[in-house]
């Protein structure tokens, strides 16, 4: 895994994109929501200090980690079957806290990829 600053969780969807993107030396988080258009992802992750992506696995498949890395961001793709999830959030899922969860577990390099 390479040497990272800003860890970028995104919760993908087919017509949208949650961003979220955390700093583990000053504990600062910002967020951001998209239509599916990778290279605007890719314009406000690469605001950020060496930034690095992540999303779950799933339907949307490969396409955005593709786009985002031919546009210079570094990104992953997180196996969801090994990702775990604590009980008490099970009932409380959400878009922008699924990305923020996402960027807090790449930050803690806690993530399987694909």
């Amino acid at each position: 895994m390479s040497n990272y600053v800003t860890a970028i969780g995104l919760d993908v969807h087919a017509r949208s994109i949650s961003a979220c993107a955390f700093d583990p030396m000053t504990g600062e988080v910002s967020r951001a929501r998209f239509g599916y258009d990778p290279a605007s992802v890719a314009e406000w992750a690469l605001g950020f200090e060496s930034p690095k992506a992540v999303y779950e696995s799933g339907p949307t498949g490969f396409h955005l980690c593709r786009a985002l890395r031919a546009l210079g961001v570094d990104c992953a793709v997180g196996a969801v079957s090994k990702m775990h999830r604590p009980a008490a959030d099970r009932g409380r899922k959400n878009d922008r806290r699924d990305a923020e969860w996402l960027a807090r577990l790449l930050a803690c390099r806690n993530v399987v990829e694909v």
